[in-house]
């Protein structure tokens, strides 16, 4: 062994003996930092929304704040209405009840619009008259079926308050882009005494936008009066982005206590049935119990929400931590029971597996704080504190467990005895290790296969984000969105923003012309790929093109926009002088901002990423020479993903494996075997990816298992540290790598075979999720890691075989010390 190795070894041994001396002070140093941190766990938020997905300096997240500052929240709840009929007057009188009970009851709202009020412009002579829609209820057959002729016919109505056929409807319920709590605040400025935090802002002016219990107070009052109404008469189906972000809360809350308590559950089991002690199950939950509280606190502490992402994050320390421990009780309690020397045992176990247990900590935290960067927010927040997280269960692995064992009133017993394991099990671990020396060549032959079918797989891996397919089908909040996806051609906006950057700029009758061309482009993506996209347009044409026709006998051939630059003018103020405020919704107050609105259904962001690109092209050669344009929008957001989920794989993947790969040449000591090493630990990466996701599942790449490789690849290299670590010892005591194989497998193999169980089984909890990304993501990672483990029982053990053969092997076998 090289002398540095020598000296860590002795380092770990007398770290070892300083705290079995002052254990008591160790403890109470522990559990006084936890605690502290404890107290902060109570102050962590959640963030289902979609900004959560953006740093707060992106150029994407900051054009969209800058929009809800001028025009207000772009997401809405939509209440779609099936009845058998729409225009019928037994109908139409529950849907004003509807309407105003909505109005009444529902806290955090801005407008409500339905058939009860949208706007009805026509002209009566000479006068512009622009009013509710049933501001005149029908009260004969003759009326009811002219009203619902004129809706049929109106181009605002269609696919926003009507289906196409007739046959659905909607309440459109748009709601504060603000908190008024801040609004209060506001009022108050220069009467407070200048004490108390200042809560977190967004946006331009530095507006707090709707907090998430005001959203979810908002959902649950529209829900209640949904329950009131909804008859078989009545029928109504409720979705939207806000909705949708109370379920996405509800469930993540949920998810993350069930997964806890039954990663608990299964450690609690798997630790009795290794130790067969109290104390080989008490200490290690003590351990990972403390990583998970220490890394709540750190997120609290630094206002880090829990996000779609990082829910996971308390099972996943929960399963790391616990195999820590159980590599350094494995070798104490055997030492203990050979020896009886407790003290003795401690220092052999810290000295023995100090230096693996350190090097796996550092390389999990390696490929977890390699996302740190990461352009997607919650990814990088996860690389972060999932980062720190398995460092704090290093921590409290090599100091506060040694700690415990020091204080533990315990006698020697039997550990991992044949009794426990059977002698079954060791007949099998040295078939493997005589398969896998004896015939190495045959083991790379079909890990190549396996490699070369990966790599096909990969050209099949498609990028994807769709947070619909997040929700299973069997969801009823997933069968109204595809409801109103399919009847009334979305609820997901696009918005393009144009700025001529000057006062009465949007009077210019050539600009309202271009804006009007690019909304007969849109047309061209009704039916996209098979799918209509875009499924409608708002903007100010619209409104000018209706008061145009209604000031000229509202002939059909009016509805277009005037050429004089001054009608344009005074047509608009027309419109603003009739009592309707649906001009402050696409224009500034200076007539220099307009916003384009592009409703889109709710589909994967990847199909946008063309649509996008087509439609922004198209506005600039159309719009580009007269105004500013700016592409923003939850469509938007959504759909900048792709790109950068593209980025975030290629680099934080290429970090993530560069450090991890120098890390093993340093504790192998060949550089060489050091980069052979990694092909153990990138193939089961590969499989899954290609194999597996590529060509067997068809399961796509999206933002949340975009981390399954990094993280897979941080923790499938903590078994070959493992492997390789006690490889070098065997193998220098023996000289004969059958015999270090087969010590190896017999020995840490155990130790690898336990750990990776538990981390497979707490991934796995995450199948029993509400939601697919969690199935999707826990089935897949914990394959990745079963993939690991049989890749360091039968390849690595074959590559050394293959590599100490050699004349390079033979100086290797030397260095490591081997006769």
């Amino acid at each position: 062994m090289s002398n540095w190795r020598k000296r860590v070894d002795r380092g770990f041994e007398a770290l070892a003996r300083f705290i079995f001396r002052f254990r008591w002070l160790t403890l109470a140093a522990v559990v006084l930092v936890v605690v502290a941190l404890a107290t902060q766990v109570p102050k962590m938020r959640m963030e289902s929304t979609e900004l959560a997905f953006f740093h707060k300096n992106d150029r994407t997240l900051i054009d969209y704040n800058e929009f809800r500052d001028q025009f207000g929240r772009d997401e809405v709840v939509i209440v779609a209405l099936t009845p058998e009929k729409v225009f019928d007057r037994a109908f139409l009188t529950k849907l004003v009840a509807f309407h105003d009970a909505l109005e009444r009851r529902v806290p955090y709202l801005d407008e409500v619009t339905s058939l009860v009020n949208v706007r009805d412009t026509r002209g009566e002579g000479d006068v512009l008259v622009v009013e509710d829609f049933l501001e005149n209820f029908p009260e004969s057959d003759a009326a009811l079926a002219a009203l619902e002729q004129r809706a049929l016919r109106s181009n605002l109505y269609r696919n926003y308050l009507l289906s196409e056929d007739g046959q659905v409807t909607s309440v459109v319920i748009e709601t504060l882009a603000f908190s008024p709590a801040e609004e209060e605040d506001e009022l108050l400025e220069g009467f407070d005494d200048g004490e108390g935090g200042a809560p977190a802002v967004d946006g331009a002016a530095g507006r707090v936008p709707l907090t998430e219990p005001e959203n979810r107070a908002l959902v649950t009052a529209v829900h209640e009066v949904v329950a009131e109404f909804d008859s078989p008469d009545f029928p109504l189906h409720v979705a939207g982005g806000p909705v949708v972000e109370v379920f996405f809360n509800a469930a993540m809350q949920d998810d993350m206590g069930k997964f806890t308590m039954l990663c608990l559950l299964a450690i609690v089991v798997l630790l009795f049935l290794l130790f067969r002690r109290i104390a080989g199950v008490v200490m290690p939950m003590i351990v990972v119990v403390f990583s998970v509280i220490a890394t709540l606190g750190l997120m609290a502490v630094t206002d880090t929400p829990f996000t779609i992402v990082t829910t996971f994050l308390p099972t996943f320390l929960l399963a790391v931590a616990v195999g820590h421990s159980v590599h350094l009780l494995a070798v104490f309690f055997r030492n203990y029971q050979r020896e009886g020397d407790k003290l003795g045992a401690l220092v052999y176990a810290m000295g023995h597996s100090g230096l693996p247990i350190l090097m796996t900590g550092l390389t999990t935290a390696a490929g977890l704080f390699a996302f740190s960067r990461a352009s997607i927010r919650m990814v990088g927040e996860l690389g972060i504190f999932g980062g720190l997280g398995v460092l704090m269960g290093l921590l409290f692995t090599l100091v506060l467990l040694p700690a415990m064992i020091a204080v533990w009133p315990m006698r020697p017993k039997s550990l991992l005895a044949k009794e426990h394991w059977g002698e079954r099990f060791d007949t099998l671990l040295r078939g493997i290790a005589d398969l896998s020396v004896d015939r190495p060549w045959s083991v790379v032959m079909v890990s190549g296969g396996l490699l070369v079918a990966a790599v096909v797989g990969l050209t099949q891996l498609r990028l994807s984000q769709n947070f619909v397919e997040w929700i299973p089908k069997s969801e009823p909040i997933r069968q109204e969105i595809d409801l109103i996806d399919e009847r009334l051609k979305g609820a997901m906006a696009l918005e393009l923003v144009v700025d001529t950057g000057e006062e009465n700029g949007l009077y210019d009758p050539e600009l309202l012309r271009s804006m009007d061309s690019l909304t007969e482009f849109s047309s061209r993506f009704i039916n996209y790929e098979g799918v209509q996209l875009v499924g409608k347009t708002f903007s100010v044409v619209d409104i000018l093109k209706e008061t145009h026709q209604a000031l000229n006998e509202n002939r059909p051939e009016f509805y277009s926009i005037p050429d004089d630059r001054n009608l344009v003018a005074q047509e608009l103020l027309l419109f603003e002088n009739s009592g309707s405020e649906d001009l402050e919704d696409v224009v500034d107050g200076r007539f220099s901002m307009a916003r384009f609105t592009f409703k889109t259904r709710n589909d994967d962001a990847a199909r946008y990423v063309s649509v996008l690109a087509d439609i922004e092209a198209e506005a600039q050669r159309l719009i580009g020479g007269q105004a500013e344009l700016t592409v923003t929008g939850r469509r938007a957001l959504f759909t900048s993903m792709i790109d950068k989920m593209m980025a975030d794989m290629r680099e934080s993947y290429l970090i993530a494996g560069v450090v991890i790969t120098i890390m093993m040449m340093i504790l192998i000591g060949s550089f060489r075997i050091g980069v052979l090493s990694m092909a153990v630990n990138f193939l089961p990466i590969l499989i899954t990816l290609g194999l597996v996701m590529g060509l067997v599942t068809g399961i796509s790449l999206d933002v949340h298992n975009l981390v399954i490789g990094s993280i897979s690849l941080g923790l499938a290299v903590d078994d070959t540290i493992h492997f390789f670590h006690n490889f070098r010892r065997y193998f220098a005591e023996t000289g004969n790598v059958r015999e270090a194989v087969r010590q190896t497998l017999l020995t840490t193999g155990r130790a690898m075979l336990f750990t990776t169980i538990v981390l497979v089984l707490g991934f796995w909890l995450f199948m029993a999720s509400t939601l697919n990304l969690n199935f999707n993501f826990g089935l897949l990672t914990g394959l990745t890691l079963i993939f690991a483990l049989l890749s360091d029982f039968f390849l690595a053990p074959a590559l050394l075989e293959i590599m100490i053969r050699t004349r390079h092997g033979l100086s290797l076998a030397k260095r490591w010390g081997a006769a």
